[in-house]
């Protein structure tokens, strides 16, 4: 199988603008200490205002491709802003729903809702299914829908799926795709099927109370739903589309949340990121911008697909109508104004069966060229691919790897590119190179067999003599050869290798490192531990000593700031950072072995780890 990605609606390339939706939540008059009114109104299905903070006989209007007024309910929200974009996922894109605002604007109620008035996660998810469902009826296609569901908190990537787990790092593959290693991802077949993991999921989310809201996100939620349709028939393509639904935590002024504490590191956390945001959406806008600070926050690495990528985006802006929160309705609307001059460059992700038996008879073909074998045998294989192309072939699985198939294909489209002259030269090239390689098979084998048969005559021949038995043998040898030069007196092994010729002693030298290599193969612990030869320094070291240095290393692990565990030996800045990360989640490492559920440890690293820092602490 390969990778191919190919531009949307029929291949044209195809550009679609981030579209931008203001919802205004109803106005609350406790919220208001003066009980002024709202300083921001509607005009009409794509228009409001807000007064001029320089000049309150002014106002600034704005304008989106939809405004929500107080009166909205749930369902237009859905069907104005998010049900044209669902479709895209079915035909391998991707799509992103997020909702941005101040802290008590009404996120969460816009994507998650109550059971009485759902919100955009679970009318998404439902239309999916209902999607999927009257596609199958009409269409050749498997549809595979499948759900993963994490919250950035204090910049750690954590799952919700599975909330014992720690911080998960962030990827990206070659095809600029970004990925979650060790996020749960889920299977579901129903709606019932995502609520029944859904729900428990959200209350593993992290909330808490503040004078603002009575209960605040103090994380950005991400939700993803991944479909994946397969086609029955040959040759099996299969198309991959994902749906991030995003609530993001709101931006916060600790005056007014009073926050303290744990509340205050968290706001400083959200805002920081949410700053990121702005300064990702400014870049993009500016169109000038070497570099588009996505890896300055985790929150826009894992946005980055959603701004300036290749997803149909919608963001619902939240917004409050009271006074207290005027300067940040006026920044939010800002930012939203912002946000809708992005464009994004969707495409389908699809993945199709490589013709690997053809690629193969063409180097076959091309090589018999080379050899002056006639060209016209070609045209009596061209209807084997057929026969073949139901069953899978031996050789399919042989060069099934992405690799080998990437430089497959890459040598066949040099060879059709060149010139007739090129190909024929290159065509000699490569004969002349096989026949190369067949003599040098065909010596390895001769010297294999000789040194095979000299091995036998120095078994023999060591049967009939005896070994040394004292250390004046040797020495005795040593002066006859050094008096009388004699190759015939040359009964021990090595000396019998010296009358080789020095391809010969190459063969010999090479089986004996093989036959030595394999012995240390047996020898190593089918556990995966490290050898025993390898460990054997531990025994030479006096006992109590070796304890104070664990004792040590240990105390550093424990107690010891980024700082002083970068002193350790082999440990870096990313791994010191992993180090304080497990400590602050489990606590102190009550044994040096904890240290290899740290992410990253091996074994291997482990021990390399321990030999070095003992052998370190015993040299201060």
């Amino acid at each position: 199988m390969a990778q191919r990605v190919s531009a949307a609606d029929g291949g044209n390339k195809k550009t679609s603008r981030v579209r931008v939706a203001v919802r205004l939540r109803p106005y609350m008059s406790k919220q208001d200490e003066k009980d002024e009114g709202p300083c921001v109104r509607g005009l009409d299905s794509q228009n409001l205002e807000i007064i001029n903070w320089r000049n309150a006989m002014e106002t600034v209007k704005y304008h989106f491709d939809v405004f929500h007024g107080e009166q909205t309910t749930q369902q237009e929200v859905f069907l104005s802003s998010v049900k044209p974009i669902l479709p895209h996922i079915l035909n391998g894109q991707n799509a992103s729903v997020f909702a941005y605002g101040p802290t008590g604007a009404g996120k969460t109620h816009t994507m998650l809702g109550n059971p009485q008035q759902p919100g955009v996660i679970p009318r998404a998810v439902r239309e999916v299914f209902n999607l999927v469902k009257a596609k199958e009826e009409g269409e050749g296609w498997d549809y595979s829908i499948g759900m993963s569901y994490l919250e950035i908190y204090n910049e750690k990537v954590l799952d919700l799926l599975s909330p014992s787990s720690q911080d998960l790092p962030i990827r990206e593959d070659k095809d600029k795709n970004i990925l979650i290693p060790g996020l749960t991802h889920t299977t579901i077949s129903s709606f019932s099927d995502f609520d029944k993991h859904f729900v428990p999921a959200s209350l593993n989310r992290t909330t808490a109370s503040t004078k603002l809201n009575q209960r605040s996100s103090r994380s950005h939620a991400i939700l993803l739903i991944k479909v994946v349709r397969t086609q029955r028939a040959i040759s099996h393509r299969q198309q991959t589309g994902k749906l991030y639904l995003v609530d993001l935590a709101g931006s916060e002024d600790n005056r007014r949340t009073g926050n303290q504490g744990i509340r205050l590191k968290e706001s400083g956390a959200i805002n920081l990121s949410l700053f990121t945001l702005s300064k990702v959406v400014d870049s993009l806008n500016s169109g000038t911008a070497i570099r588009v600070p996505y890896r300055d926050s985790k929150l826009t690495r894992l946005l980055q697909d959603s701004l300036g990528g290749s997803a149909h985006s919608v963001m619902i802006t939240n917004i409050a109508p009271e006074y207290i929160y005027y300067f940040d309705t006026f920044s939010a609307l800002n930012f939203a104004a912002k946000s809708k001059l992005i464009v994004n460059k969707p495409f389908t992700r699809e993945t199709v069966a490589v013709p690997v038996v053809p690629v193969k008879r063409a180097r076959e073909d091309h090589g018999a060229g080379g050899s002056g074998v006639e060209p016209h045998k070609k045209k009596k294989e061209d209807k084997k691919p057929e026969q073949d192309s139901s069953a899978p072939s031996a050789h399919f699985h042989s060069l099934s790897e992405q690799s080998v198939m990437d430089r497959l294909i890459a040598l066949e489209k040099l060879m059709m590119s060149c010139q007739d002259k090129d190909r024929l030269g290159m065509l000699k090239d490569v004969a002349q190179s096989r026949k190369e390689i067949q003599e040098l098979k065909e010596k390895q084998r001769e010297f294999e067999s000789k040194a095979l048969l000299l091995s036998q005559l120095a078994g023999e021949k060591s049967k009939q003599e005896p070994l040394f038995k004292n250390s004046a043998a040797p020495l005795q040898r040593k002066q006859l050869n050094a008096t009388k030069p004699n190759k015939q007196q040359a009964v021990v092994q090595p000396l019998q290798v010296s009358q080789l010729q020095p391809l010969e002693q190459l063969a010999i030298v090479k089986q004996s490192v093989c036959v030595k290599k394999k012995l240390s193969d047996q020898v190593e612990p089918p556990d995966g531990k490290e050898n025993i030869m390898e460990n054997c320094w531990e025994s030479q070291l006096d006992t109590s000593v070796l304890e104070q240095s664990r004792q040590k290393i240990l105390q550093v692990l424990n107690t010891g700031s980024l700082k002083e565990l970068k002193g350790l030996q082999q440990i870096g800045d990313k791994k010191a950072k992993l180090i304080l990360g497990w400590r602050e989640l489990h606590g102190h490492f009550t044994k040096l072995e904890d240290l290899l559920k740290v992410e990253g440890m091996t074994g291997k690293r482990f021990s390399s780890f321990m030999k070095a820092n003992i052998l370190s602490a015993m040299g201060k």
